[in-house]
């Protein structure tokens, strides 16, 4: 079994805004096997079985993650390596989606406080790009809804994250590293890296 964790902030407000595509690519793939999303005493997060995945949305603030997710580790008995997190980056390009077995936290704290939590940064993370690592106020980018045109770019991205784990699911992570690190969303053409 594989846990995978979107990271995105609890209530309406947030839905919608860059930092919660997390969240979206989990609803997306939860959709697609009509899996409901129940909430668990045993720990704060939502979660829902997707064929061989179970998908966790941390019900904390993205900053405190961790909690979240070392309580499902702890509860399924489950080593850091079978973790996938989900999650929005302003140092990626809107749109582009890179995927990464270990490495830091890139100064997102959601992943920063699963890195704390965990004691290690031994999982895997699907990172999707939502531009903006050049502002000044990037608090407030990534707390904000984007316009139509990076809508669309956005939930082109979560389509293909969705891809991404659905291959991770059959072939492994390293397949979908070689599959989709490679391409461009924006352009569908090979990039270098």
């Amino acid at each position: 079994m594989r846990i995978v964790v979107g990271l995105g902030n609890p209530g309406l407000r947030y839905r919608k805004t860059r930092h919660n595509l997390g969240f979206q690519v989990l609803d997306r793939r939860a959709a697609r096997t009509d899996s409901g999303w129940k909430k668990k005493r045993a720990f704060p997060a939502w979660t829902a079985r997707s064929g061989h995945l179970f998908l966790v949305k941390p019900a904390t603030y993205v900053n405190l993650s961790g909690r979240a997710v070392r309580a499902v580790l702890d509860y399924y008995r489950l080593p850091p390596e079978a973790l996938v997190v989900v999650v929005d980056d302003a140092n990626l390009p809107a749109g582009m989606i890179r995927i990464r077995t270990g490495g830091g936290a890139g100064g997102h704290r959601g992943l920063e406080s699963i890195i704390r939590s965990l004691g290690t940064r031994d999982f895997t993370r699907i990172r999707i790009g939502i531009g903006g690592g050049e502002l000044d106020d990037l608090t407030a980018h990534v707390l904000t809804r984007p316009g139509k045109e990076e809508t669309t770019v956005l939930q082109r991205a979560a389509a293909e994250a969705v891809a991404a784990l659905e291959m991770m699911e059959r072939e492994g992570v390293e397949a979908a590293m070689n599959m989709f690190n490679r391409k461009n969303i924006n352009t569908n053409e090979e990039v270098e890296y």
